[in-house]
């Protein structure tokens, strides 16, 4: 295969383009998902192809599965000739300088997920689904297992030589449960199908799914019974995994650069952070920063190297509740004259690199997440993702939780069931007057971060610890 790389870009320097990068990738995956005592779902898949992109008078890409040298002098002609039509209708490109790079790396990892046997990996699954089983009104149990291996290399005629190996894990639980009126779901560590990280099979066991399985199950029965969220302006307590959704769409959507030029506009696009706004606007409170950070130890947006060979970096968005950066590709760093931030990746060897999240994380703060509790007069603390809505500008939001607990006087006094909140980014962000410290900071992974068209699905990473916000509208009617 690198044989293959560097003819191909042998090619593209003898056809003297302004720029050229050939991106091969060799991808697999594994999926196991249990469903009431069964075997729902083995998955296993494998792809391996490259994609070519050039800039030139115009910009053009084109991909292939076929591994000769013919193949790829069909596929470098194929992105000349799109780079020439697109000449005709668009503007030339420039792309911001980058230091040029001759590197290898790898995901550190204990266990490769893939040496480990698939019966260890089924009877574990079924033993979680067996603790689950503790009550009739228990209608669905699901747990899962997934895992991806993906080698890359990329070159261009700039120099660059970078090499790639990178592994990510983790997997959960959750039951659906009804008594024929009312029906809730729980899940553990995370909904939509757990939690997930930049390691090996350590990763996954780490979750101890064993152990919580009836934990997460009961307190789905015992939201059959809880009381609905109340309605009005409460004090709220994010607990991580329903956290790192706020950031996810408050934060990190909008700060990618290309929405906020308009070039992106799919999967609720575009973004209120004009370039115009950048550095002018109170994005939060004093204590808000908020960090692009591809080199986090174990978050699923940790890598190397992004895919136009921008060396993986730690770029302030947020600083002091002030917004001061963007997630920008070579281009849209040429655009406003701001450093590539090393954002720019693709879903697999056949689509388009595109800015995207690596992990956006919310730094800690000074609070333990015992404190902001005890400090918490009238409050609701949140946890677990249920539904989430949010306009094209990243401003109006509605998020709902799996459960709820309200917190009087300093102390979790009562499970609620449906708790729903809203706000307005800025807003919100500027109501957040507590953020627990790194003892309660957590890295979690979100493997299903979908953007462009055709879509592209990314894995990213959001780190947090607990935060309040104070006086936030909660509950469903009218306040």
């Amino acid at each position: 295969m690198r044989d293959l790389v560097v003819f191909g870009i042998e090619r593209l320097e003898k056809e003297n383009v302004a720029y050229g990068d050939v991106r091969l990738c060799e991808r697999k995956s594994e999926v196991i998902n249990v469903k009431n005592g069964a075997v729902e779902a083995i998955k296993s898949s494998e792809s391996r192809g490259y994609g070519i992109r050039i800039f030139d008078e115009g910009m053009g890409f084109a991909s292939s599965a076929d591994m000769s040298k013919k193949g790829m002098k069909e596929t470098i002609k194929r992105a000349l000739k799109i780079a020439k039509a697109s000449s005709k209708v668009s503007v030339k490109v420039d792309l911001e300088e980058i230091d040029i790079h001759e590197d290898k790396y790898t995901t550190p990892y204990k266990i490769d997920p893939f040496e480990v046997g698939l019966e260890e990996k089924l009877d574990y699954l079924m033993d979680v689904d067996e603790r689950m089983d503790i009550d009739e009104r228990i209608k669905v149990r699901q747990c899962n297992f997934k895992a991806w291996k993906t080698f890359k290399e990329f070159a261009s005629t700039e120099g660059a030589r970078i090499e790639q190996d990178l592994i990510m894990t983790g997997g959960g639980l959750g039951v659906n449960v009804s008594d024929g009126k009312d029906t809730q779901k729980r899940s553990y560590p995370n909904s939509f199908g757990g939690d997930y990280n930049s390691k090996g099979f350590e990763f996954f066991k780490s979750f101890d799914l064993i152990e919580y399985a009836e934990k997460t199950a009961k307190e789905g029965v015992d939201l059959l019974d809880a009381k609905q969220c109340p309605k009005g302006k409460k004090d709220l307590i994010l607990d991580t995994n329903q956290l790192i959704l706020q950031v996810h769409e408050s934060c990190g959507h909008p700060t990618e650069l290309d929405r906020a030029l308009g070039t992106e506009a799919s999967y609720a696009g575009t973004s209120f952070l004009t370039p115009d706004k950048l550095g002018e606007l109170r994005y939060g409170s004093d204590i808000v920063n908020i960090v692009s950070d591809a080199t986090a130890e174990g978050g699923l947006g940790t890598f190397g190297y992004d895919d136009e060979g921008v060396k993986a970096k730690k770029v302030d968005l947020v600083k002091d509740g002030m917004f001061v950066g963007y997630q920008a590709s070579r281009e849209g760093a040429a655009k406003i004259g701001v450093e590539p931030s090393g954002n720019m990746r693709a879903d697999g060897w056949q689509n388009l690199p595109l800015v995207r999240m690596t992990n956006i994380n919310l730094e800690p703060g000074d609070w333990s997440r015992d404190e902001i509790i005890e400090e918490t007069q009238d409050g609701i603390l949140l946890n677990g993702i249920k539904s989430w809505s949010i306009d094209d500008k990243r401003l109006n939001f509605q998020f709902g939780t799996e459960v709820g607990y309200i917190v009087e006087n300093g102390e979790v006094t009562e499970l609620i069931k449906n708790p729903t909140y809203t706000g307005i980014t800025p807003e919100f962000w500027s109501n957040c007057d507590a953020i627990a410290g790194e003892e309660d900071w957590k890295l979690h992974g979100v493997p299903n971060c979908g953007k462009g068209e055709p879509p592209q699905t990314m894995q990213v990473g959001h780190g947090c610890a607990p935060a309040r916000f104070v006086d936030i509208r909660v509950g469903v009617g009218k306040w």
